[in-house]
């Protein structure tokens, strides 16, 4: 993947930012945290007057290996392909957000193991048939996962070329929160127990099993260097997991806004931060997923999620609700009267 430059945010416009936020028509921090996702919208922008234009949000796509062996998922690995398909069907939860909060919706094919042919609105990317299993061999080769990665950077470009400065992004993948929790117990080095929900899946027995198999592969796999990024996203992650990282990556160093989803996004996220920690002040964490170990994940990154209404379905959902309450901080900055403006008394001092 091409060496990206992420600048730190410069916060010599912070001061200004927080004055024209104080001077609205409204007692001093009074709109709460919205107040404070407006300054950030403001820090990466570098503007007074931040703008969300052409928003997308791109789902990414992809099989892993692990899943034909049915120990950490009740779900068969055809699901991912069914769920592309009503993707492009326009049925699924993140179809009718977009939708309704008028987000351009990318659908990707990182590397499903399906043929799908020409299908018109699918985005063809893929590395491959689905990752090899983990149990018995590393999930890519380093290659795979920097083609991966450069991929996920040239879809962002894409749309950044259109002009869009607001991207969240999602994930499909069944069994890839089997990958996100082995990244996770990797990077941080908090207990796998920590780590390890119930995905897709619906009873603690299938929890018990995943954890048992998840165990296994981290004993298997225990020669990595768990201080090498794309080791470790190479030995366990999946093709939509090294797309989002690479994204993530792209999207920073063109300055846009990174709207992070749940569990496997951060995931993602905490590959990206590895290779530079500088693409943490580009995002806004949109909610705390249901997930076990997404509120310990957003506690390592230091993050404060918009919302949290206990969902765990993935595919960018988070992002997409998550959005209307970006834009409102934007418009309260840019259209909100000042106290000058609208001639109202400010509070004596």
């Amino acid at each position: 993947m091409t060496e990206l430059h992420i600048a730190p945010l410069d916060h010599s416009l912070k001061g200004d930012l927080q004055q024209k936020i104080d001077l609205k028509t409204k007692p001093i921090g009074a709109l709460g945290n919205l107040e404070n996702l407006a300054l950030h919208l403001g820090l990466i922008q570098q503007t007074l007057n931040p703008s969300l234009n052409n928003p997308h949000i791109l789902v990414f796509a992809g099989d892993h290996g692990i899943a034909k062996e049915n120990l950490v998922n009740p779900y068969p690995q055809e699901v991912t392909y069914q769920m592309v398909m009503n993707f492009l069907s326009g049925g699924a939860a993140i179809n009718v957000f977009a939708k309704q909060h008028h987000l351009a919706l990318k659908i990707i094919d990182a590397g499903v193991n399906h043929d799908f042919g020409d299908l018109p609105n699918l985005i063809h990317a893929k590395i491959a048939k689905g990752t090899a299993n983990y149990l018995m061999e590393p999930a890519m080769t380093a290659r795979q996962c920097l083609d991966a990665m450069q991929k996920g950077a040239e879809l962002v470009e894409r749309v950044y070329q259109e002009g869009c400065n607001v991207v969240g992004f999602g994930e499909m993948g069944i069994s890839n929160t089997s990958s996100a929790a082995l990244i996770m117990h990797t990077v941080t080095g908090m207990p796998l127990e920590e780590c390890v929900g119930k995905g897709t899946g619906t009873n603690n027995d299938h929890q018990k099993i995943k954890l048992q198999t998840l165990s296994k592969a981290i004993r298997l796999q225990n020669h990595i260097d768990k201080k090498d990024p794309i080791q470790i996203l190479s030995t366990f992650g999946g093709f939509e997991i090294a797309q989002l990282s690479g994204a993530m990556l792209h999207a920073a160093s063109k300055g846009m806004v990174i709207l992070v989803d749940g569990f496997i996004t951060s995931a993602a996220l905490l590959i990206a931060k590895t290779i530079n920690a500088n693409v943490l002040s580009y995002c806004i964490f949109t909610h705390c997923s249901g997930e076990k170990g997404h509120a310990t994940m957003l506690e390592y990154f230091k993050a404060k999620p918009l919302l949290k209404l206990g969902m765990r379905l993935g595919e960018g959902s988070g992002a997409a609700l998550a959005y209307p309450i970006v834009a409102s901080a934007c418009a309260f900055l840019n259209e909100m009267a000042s106290f000058d403006t609208a001639g109202i008394s400010k509070e004596n001092e």
